[in-house]
């Protein structure tokens, strides 16, 4: 009696890469959705400075705290059901958050909106790291390049709505609309399966998974650090008019952008050891230029910099964790996931530390050896395999 043979999933084709991209766009599009309503929900709530501060830290806790659970849930029931789970969870949060009108309901419904992004984020990145390999190709890049392309759509669709006087509930609405729309669409090319179910269904990160977390940690510490603190740089140190400071994390994002966009080809041709090793120096290049004292347009120029640096190390780095066989991919990957959603969290709150113990400038220099010691790592990443 012959040994029955093993599983084998359904190929991997044309169909499961572009709903893989839907499934980017549709995470970006809705997270920059909410950056409008910000502004909105305070004053609806009327919430002071540090209040909003601690509800919007709700956002990362809700994600992080659901990221181990999705991939569990994605070994067991499929990234499909998994992904479509977070997209249904965002779409019936959203409005709340365009509606309520005070703190105590409020902070629920940012809870449950953080938790439905991170069953997405989570479920996505894994149906990436599968595709990718069955696909046997650099795609990574443009699959975060989709989540950029996605949040440029969010965040400019959501503004030109509530710019022509729609309210704020019509508004979000066009978008749980759009994500339907793109859910029926590309949702049933979902894949039904996720990575192995063997091992703990959650594990504290140790070993090569820690190394590419600690790096995912930097590099989105720097994303953040672009977020949050380029606009008060410019305007403090650079005597930028105020109303143009968001160029700073313009150029920065946009630079991101078409990296990523470009970014498969690049990682074929280069690999990824030097992708990480040549991104980390532009990126710290890039923000060396930005704090000489030579005007804001210098400073731009640096931050667009630091954008096209940063732009194809975080996909590498998921490529690595996908090809690591130390830990389980559905404990790994949310690992990794998470610790750079704490890079974006805490890294702007240290750079903000480091800046009242010194300066901006001092506070901001800290990431150029941080971002030095992501391309010195780069040597490393093709050993990457336990």
């Amino acid at each position: 009696m012959t040994a029955p043979e093993p599983f084998q999933h359904p190929p991997v084709g044309a169909a499961e890469r572009f709903s893989t991209r839907v499934a980017f766009f549709i995470a970006g599009l809705c997270m920059a959705a909410w950056a409008p309503l910000v502004p909105l929900a305070k004053s609806r709530a009327a919430l002071d400075d540090g209040t909003l501060g601690l509800l919007l830290l709700g956002l990362g806790a809700g994600s992080i705290a659901s990221m181990p659970l999705a991939g569990h849930l994605a070994s067991v029931r499929g990234c499909r059901w998994v992904m479509v789970l977070g997209a249904l969870g965002i779409c019936l949060t959203l409005p709340l958050l365009a509606t309520l009108s005070s703190l105590a309901a409020l902070v629920p419904a940012i809870l449950l909106f953080g938790a439905a992004m991170g069953l997405l984020d989570c479920a996505m990145n894994i149906q990436s790291v599968l595709v990718e390999k069955a696909s046997d190709r650099p795609l990574m890049s443009g699959f975060h390049g989709l989540f950029s392309v996605g949040g440029i759509a969010g965040a400019a669709g959501m503004t030109g709505l509530l710019s022509l006087g729609l309210e704020a509930l019509p508004a979000t609405l066009c978008v749980v609309a759009l994500t339907v729309a793109l859910l029926l669409w590309a949702g049933r090319h979902f894949l039904p399966y996720g990575s192995e179910r063997d091992g703990p269904a959650f594990a504290v990160p140790h070993g090569v998974v820690l190394f590419l977390g600690a790096l995912c940690f930097i590099v989105f510490m720097t994303e953040g650090a672009m977020l949050d603190w380029s606009a008060v740089f410019l305007v403090g140190e650079r005597a930028m008019p105020p109303s143009w400071a968001g160029l700073g994390y313009a150029a920065f994002a946009a630079m991101m952008t078409a990296g990523r966009l470009t970014g498969d080809g690049i990682v074929s041709r280069l690999g990824g050891p030097k992708v990480v090793l040549f991104g980390g120096l532009l990126a710290a290049l890039g923000l060396g230029i930005s704090l000489l004292p030579l005007g804001w347009p210098v400073a731009l120029l640096g931050y667009g910099l630091v954008g096209a640096g940063c732009a194809n190390i975080v996909p590498v780095l998921f490529t690595a964790v996908g090809r690591q066989t130390r830990m389980p991919q559905r404990v790994a990957i949310p690992a990794v996931i998470s610790m750079g959603y704490a890079g974006i969290l805490l890294g702007p709150a240290l750079i903000g530390f480091l800046a009242h113990l010194s300066n901006l400038l001092w506070a901001l220099g800290v990431l150029i050896v941080l971002l030095a010691a992501v391309a010195a790592s780069g040597r490393y990443l093709g050993c990457v395999r336990n």
